[in-house]
């Protein structure tokens, strides 16, 4: 809510109710993907994976969603900083701003899509 305030203001070809709703409605979409990936199946038996093939390697959906949250929370806090403190920043970094939180909210979506459909 806080990227598409921002940004919303400060382009004038933004500023509508159409643009503020999808942001809003993706951001709440990749939070809900992304902070709630369901894990690698685990063996009761022994405690180790079914699928030894990923052993040792990094969970793919794990690395997304981490890294997608860290630059959508990182922007929205960059967002509410500037709201805050009542700054004008550069066109560059508004839009800096915006492609880190579209990045973030995309990653945490592809790293859900990408959990749910392994199960």
């Amino acid at each position: 809510m806080f990227v598409a305030a921002l940004v919303g203001t400060s382009h004038s070809a933004l500023t509508n109710q159409a643009f503020l709703l999808l942001m809003m409605v993706g951001g709440a979409v990749g939070f809900y993907l992304g902070i709630d990936t369901p894990p690698l199946p685990w063996s009761a038996s022994i405690g180790r994976p079914t699928d030894g093939a990923w052993v040792g390697k990094i969970d793919t959906p794990e690395l997304l969603s981490a890294v997608g949250t860290f630059l959508a929370a990182f922007s929205a806090f960059a967002c509410v900083g500037v709201i805050v403190l009542r700054h004008d920043p550069h066109p560059g970094w508004i839009l800096m701003i915006m492609v880190g939180w579209v990045v973030g909210v995309a990653m945490q979506i592809i790293a859900g899509a990408i959990a749910r459909l392994r199960r």
